[in-house]
């Protein structure tokens, strides 16, 4: 995913309000605001992009977690039953994610 030079902008001036045509800031309504300059935009733009791909691995384990209803079925059949078969196996997928998307 690229990070947009709307997104950057907004980074950098969260409450201003402006416009941009063909990736330009053709109007800046906010004069409480100092417009970036192009160079703060895009540094803002190399941050971001840098931080969204060192994240990666955050993503990558989301998707990959064992869903939550397993989680309460095994915690349910370990504590209430006393059969830790599910709760065991929810383990392993867990620990399997968290070996395989390591963070960075």
């Amino acid at each position: 995913m690229a990070i947009t030079k709307f997104e950057a902008i907004k980074s950098l001036c969260p409450t201003a309000e402006f416009v941009l045509v063909e990736e330009e800031i053709s109007e800046w309504h906010s004069e409480d605001i100092e417009q970036p300059s192009e160079e703060d935009i895009n540094s803002e733009l190399e941050r971001l992009q840098t931080e969204y791909a060192n994240n990666q691995y955050q993503r990558d384990r989301a998707l990959a977690y064992p869903l939550t209803i397993e989680f309460i079925e095994a915690y349910t059949e370990k504590e209430i039953l006393g059969d830790s078969t599910k709760w065991d196996a929810y383990v392993e997928k867990y620990n399997q994610v968290r070996a395989d998307y390591p963070k960075p």
